[in-house]
Order: structure tokens, then sequence, then C-alpha cells
């Protein structure tokens, strides 16, 4: 049989995205049997995919969900009560905060450490400023974790919930602490998007250390109802207003063949990573964070000092984009966006979410990208400044 990599080769210099999918023939065929089986929803797989994905990364429960997004909103449903002040980052997918508005909480945006992580020594200086706040949400930005000794202290120092979007880092570790374990935190969601390390096409998870966070989490996800031994055979009762949040049988049985894969996934992110270090070294282009073995590289970040070139960011996007090169902006920064300003968020101090998004984007990765491909995105970008 072939391997992964010979299955997927097709070498074109076609245009080449910051990221996308790695399926191979046995995903195809593991799809395939269960549409052949007796359930394509809320059946056998589903269970495999959460058990699988509790064992991986060291959590007691886990949820599979319709989506990444669906995952932070059960998630803050269960966490958060109206009105409560949530701390979160500005450098994140808009879901992130979102889901602390669904819930009816408010966030409270934090600037960004170096590493575009949220700063968790100013969330200390909020916590010091407002014993109101109730909870931090924690994002591990482009895979690397936060400080996990800091969450920790913060979470029993002030007495804190503790959510961690690990949607860019299953796979992470922390000083032997893995993505999604819940060691300092009550919860960890994540996301299968097709430009995940692995993808269900649209999915995601939540995991727990928590029976009851875990116990809520299931009746939440499936309208909120509830049926027990003891109901007749037809009755079920809504007990909270839930969601369909429902996952499928044939999502969760692409989610078990690409978990079995995802440590030879990393390992070609690790190998891009490096590579990109090295091409970048002593030139115009800055790495957010040298290669350090924990982080899972959903994305490779790098930092330019526009104000010293003769071309704008916006007119590098464009040059890129005709050479056939998707380099893509992780993120704008929430508050300023326009629903947000009407809420009256927007002039927070976060100067180095700004100088962020002025100097920075994220270049090809995902495991199949080829070394031509990567050799001819750092040769035309290294071309062009």
């Amino acid at each position: 049989m072939k391997s992964f990599w010979q299955w997927n080769r097709v070498y074109s210099m076609q245009f080449i995205p910051y990221g996308k999918q790695s399926i191979d023939e046995n995903d195809v065929a593991t799809v395939v049997e269960t549409l052949n089986s007796n359930y394509l929803t809320t059946g056998p797989k589903v269970q495999e995919f959460e058990v699988a994905l509790s064992e991986y990364c060291g959590a007691k429960y886990c949820v599979a969900v319709s989506n990444g997004t669906a995952a932070l909103h059960l998630a803050s449903l269960v966490l958060l009560k109206k009105g409560d002040k949530v701390l979160t980052t500005p450098n994140s997918f808009l879901a992130t905060s979102n889901s602390i508005l669904y819930a009816g909480a408010k966030p409270i945006f934090v600037d960004i450490a170096i590493d575009g992580n949220i700063d968790l020594d100013l969330c200390e200086e909020e916590l010091k400023k407002d014993s109101s706040i109730k909870a931090i949400y924690a994002v591990a930005f482009s895979g690397n974790m936060v400080n996990q000794e800091k969450l920790a202290y913060l979470k029993e120092t002030y007495n804190i919930t503790i959510l961690e979007d690990n949607a860019h880092a299953i796979g992470a570790e922390y000083n032997g602490i893995k993505a999604g374990s819940c060691i300092n935190s009550e919860m960890s969601i994540f996301s299968f998007h097709p430009v995940k390390h692995l993808t269900t096409a649209e999915g995601g998870a939540i995991t727990t250390n928590s029976k009851e966070l875990y116990e809520k989490l299931l009746v939440l996800r499936n309208h909120g109802m509830v049926k027990t031994a003891e109901m007749k055979p037809w009755e079920y009762e809504m007990q909270e207003l839930g969601f369909n949040y429902r996952i499928t049988d044939i999502q969760c049985a692409l989610g078990v063949s690409q978990l079995k894969k995802l440590p030879l996934f990393i390992e070609r992110r690790f190998e891009i990573a490096k590579k990109y270090d090295e091409a970048f070294e002593n030139t115009l282009v800055k790495s957010l964070y040298k290669f350090n073995g924990k982080s899972s590289y959903h994305l490779y970040v790098v930092q330019v000092d526009f104000s010293k070139l003769n071309i704008t960011k916006e007119e590098l996007f464009h040059y890129m984009r005709k050479k056939n090169i998707g380099i893509q902006l992780h993120y704008m920064p929430i508050n300023k966006q326009p629903y947000y300003k009407q809420l009256g968020y927007g002039n927070e101090f976060t100067p180095r979410m700004a100088k962020y998004y002025e100097e920075c984007f994220s270049l090809p990765m995902y495991p199949l990208l080829s070394d031509e491909e990567q050799a001819y995105v750092t040769s035309t970008l290294l071309e062009v400044l």
C-alpha cells in the first residue's frame, strides 16, 4: 500500500492555500463503511470518536459536537451566568468572544503577549483591580499553549473559571501537559474544520474532567432532552433549552481515522516550521516564535516591519496571490469589529495587538505542503520584500 504522502502527493504549482485537509484512502474507506452501516448519526462512531479523543488528550470526558463554535457556545452556557465578566483575547476568531455574548456575559479584552497569546500577567492586573471577574478564556493561538503554571496560579489564587480554546492546538504540549487535558481548566474546546490538524469536515469537541459538566453538555447538545429507564418507550423530557448540536457518525468515522494519523501530521508540521525558521534567519521576516517542540503549529505566523519597506501589507497580499500563494491574516482585532464597537468596545489599550495587526501574517502550513512548494513560498516572499 502506498504511504500517506505518496497517495496524496500530486505536485503542481497551483494555488497554495494557508491551510488544507489531508485525506487518504483509509479515511475514504472508513467513511464509506459508515455510509453502508445502519447508523449515519447518533450511533456508535460518535462515542468511539469521543473515547479516542478523551484518551488522546488525557481528559476524563469528551462531547463531540457539530462545529467548534457550537463547542464554545455549549461550554459558555454551562460555565457562565448572565452578566459574568470574562477576560479574553482580541487575537482569535470571532467565535471565542461571541460565545461569551451568547451566554449573556461580558467579554473584557486583554492585550496579547509577544507570542500572540493573551498576556496572563495583564490578566492578573485586571483580576487585582476587579474581583467580580469570573473567568478567563485562554486561546492557544497558532497551536502554542499558554503558560500552564501561570494559568494554574491564576485559577487557584483568584478562584476563577478557565476555558481553554484549543481550536488551534490539538497535539500541543506544555511541560508535559497536553492540550485538552483540562488539568488547569474546567473545559477545553477543539475545532475540526478542514484547515485544522485533523478534520471531520465540520466538527468540534469539548473535553472536561467534571462528570457534572459533562452531563450538562450532553443534555444541551440534544435539545435539552432527557430520557430515563422509568419513562415509557416514546417519552422524553425537555429539561433545558438546548440545541441540535449533534455530530454525525459519518463525521466521527472520519475523525477516528484522522486521529490515528495526528502524530504523523504534527511531525510534518514540525518539519515545515523548522525549514521556515531556517529560511528566515537573518532576514526581514521574523517568526512569531522560534520552534520549541511544544506548539502543534496550526499556523506559522511571521512578522515584517512594513514601515521600513517600500511595500504595504495589502500590496504584499495581492502580490503573493498573483503568485498563487495564499498568505492570510490571523486575526483582525475582535474588539475593533463594527458589532463590538456598537457595544462600546474598540478603545481598549492593546498596543501589542495593534503592532501585531500591522506586521503579522500567516504562511502556508499543512502536512501536504511539499518541500518544493514551501521553497517557492519562502523565495517569493523574500524576493518581493
